[in-house]
């Protein structure tokens, strides 16, 4: 499951009340959280257990904190990886933690079964509950922090159903209808039906038998992932294109040469050579 939202929207808070949840009902439960990566020094801080005290202590629980180390979309570049082994090593329920994202970070939902949009209420009108990007990919939407504001989360949660009249599902697999669900982290309010909301998307996608195919086009997604990434990297390390690559950014960086000029002539170069 993969669990998504805006920085301070309370993913983390979330996950160790839901991840809690379910040790009572006796999953192992593993989190993959995924922290963003400094621009500058490349660090981060990977803090994340340390709003997951209770669950952290767990033995039947596992949190790994990973940076994103400048992979767009919300994840990291092992986090597939990462849940495989996951499951290997017999955890039932896997959590994924992306890095607080926006409106086009949808990478998450290319690599779990599903895709949870966490929103708060007082962040946007009608116009902003229907434009297009995450909400399209979302299985279900959870407004989170509802007792701050009952009123406001209500009618934020009314203009979000109204607004999913309007988005077309994005994947052949995906729900008819999204579930709209108000929770609360904090007091622990409306995450059993969440979790029912998650299992009954789950049984649903294997009563259709559209699980291992959801999981087999994420697995050509993730194949063509790597192969931009070992293209990406070939073009870099290439010994043609290192050579004149400085001179022709020069270039670029002089009005000598367009952006678009500059790339042909690599490329040229690196296929050539």
């Amino acid at each position: 499951m993969g669990i998504s939202g805006a920085p301070g929207v309370g993913k983390s808070c979330l996950i160790e009340v839901i991840g809690l949840h379910l040790l009572t009902l006796g999953h192992r439960v593993a989190v993959l959280a995924i922290d963003p990566s400094s621009p500058i020094n490349r660090g981060a801080i990977l803090a994340d257990k340390t709003r997951m005290e209770k669950l952290s202590a767990s033995p039947h629980a596992f949190i790994r904190p990973t940076p994103s180390s400048g992979t767009l979309g919300g994840i990291n570049a092992h986090t597939r990886e990462a849940l495989l082994l996951c499951e290997a090593a017999g955890f039932d329920v896997i959590l994924v933690e992306t890095v607080g994202v926006g409106q086009s970070e949808i990478a998450v939902a290319n690599t779990t079964d599903c895709f949870v949009l966490l929103q708060l209420p007082h962040t946007g009108d009608d116009l902003q509950a229907i434009k297009k990007g995450i909400l399209e990919r979302a299985d279900i939407i959870a407004y989170n922090k509802i007792d701050i504001d009952p009123l406001a989360a209500q009618q934020a949660m009314m203009q979000t159903h109204q607004a999913l009249k309007f988005i077309a599902r994005a994947d052949p697999w995906a729900s008819a209808s999204v579930e709209v669900i108000g929770i609360s982290a904090l007091h622990n309010q409306g995450i059993a039906t969440l979790w029912q909301a998650i299992l009954q998307h789950h049984q649903t996608l294997q009563a259709n038998h559209t699980l291992i195919k959801k999981r087999n086009a994420q697995t050509i997604t993730w194949t063509w992932d790597l192969i931009t990434q070992s293209l990406e990297h070939d073009f870099r390390t290439h010994p043609a294109v290192a050579k004149t690559l400085s001179a022709t950014l020069t270039a670029v960086n002089q009005g000598e040469l367009t952006p678009n000029q500059a790339v042909n002539r690599l490329i040229q170069q690196w296929k050539s050579s």
